[in-house]
């Protein structure tokens, strides 16, 4: 009965939207198998529609289904404080995610669209993932970024993001606890900005532009084991300065430097300190300049 009033409201909203009843609520069983394993609680079907997005999810339904005016209101649909489109925003990451690597933003994007209904990998679809108890535009961003962040990973030698976690919020120390999360950003930050105009130079280097030890030697002219002894100890110093600081506040996990190493990957890439602006101003104050 609740499950055909939130229909007709969402068909009501979206008259072009032409999906049948029984493909609604086909979905909805999918979503709620889905969702329920990895809530923090007990879930019941009634709590789940209260959660639920609906007109996020309607349009989630009709793209599943291949509606080219699903697919049209996704295409337009507004995001964040600017107001920008879904894909300016997948744009936007993109460009903070590959800086100086216009050919892998665009691919990044269009990549990552192209998988938003057919299987990567032999995982589902992106869609399929989305439960409907979040706004569907921030979460296909925050998907973009984590599955972005774990091709990155696989690179740098840290661990990537299960599949089955991908469309999920970053991993938490516990399961059922996500305060970690939110007490490492905040720790992250109070380290990067207690940081050297150097440190964070060298940082942007290793990490943002993936130059290994000797071309960041050669580029600021000093010699590799220099750079390599910086790195280590701005590693060092993060796991001591952020690990302590999850410590104190009652951390219980296992391989606590992992996590705050895996952790890592998101907060450099949203910190502005770590643009390519701020790096480019940095490496000029140096007379200095990234090459190509």
């Amino acid at each position: 009965m609740r499950v055909g009033i939130v229909y007709q409201y969402c068909r009501i909203q979206f008259p072009a939207l032409a999906v049948s009843e029984q493909a609604f609520r086909d979905h909805l069983n999918r979503a709620f198998a889905t969702y329920a394993p990895k809530a923090d609680g007990p879930v019941t079907w009634s709590s789940f529609l209260t959660g639920l997005y609906a007109l996020d999810w309607t349009v989630c339904c009709g793209c599943v289904d291949g509606l080219d005016a699903a697919w049209e209101v996704l295409f337009n649909t507004r995001t964040g404080r600017s107001d920008c489109l879904l894909i300016d925003a997948l744009r936007a990451r993109a460009c903070r995610l590959y800086p100086r690597n216009e050919e892998r933003q665009e691919g990044a994007v269009s990549e990552f669209w192209s998988h938003l209904i057919a299987p990567d990998g032999g995982t589902r679809p992106v869609l399929e993932r989305y439960d409907g108890q979040r706004p569907l535009a921030p979460w296909l961003i925050r998907v973009f970024q984590n599955w972005h962040l774990s091709k990155l990973r696989q690179h740098s030698g840290v661990t990537a993001l299960p599949d089955d976690d991908i469309a999920l919020p970053l991993p938490t120390g516990e399961k059922t606890d996500t305060r970690w999360h939110e007490a490492f950003i905040t720790a992250a930050r109070d380290w990067l900005a207690g940081m050297s105009d150097h440190e964070r130079l060298l940082l942007g280097l290793r990490w943002r532009y993936k130059m290994s030890q000797r071309e960041v030697a050669a580029l600021l002219g000093v010699h590799e084991g220099t750079i390599s002894r910086q790195t280590d100890k701005l590693r060092d110093h993060a796991l001591e300065a952020i690990g302590g600081q999850l410590v104190a506040n009652g951390w219980t996990g296992d391989d606590l430097g992992a996590y705050v190493l895996t952790e890592m990957a998101g907060v450099l890439v949203d910190d502005p300190r770590l643009s390519a602006d701020q790096l480019g101003r940095l490496l000029g104050a140096k007379g200095k300049k990234l090459p190509g």
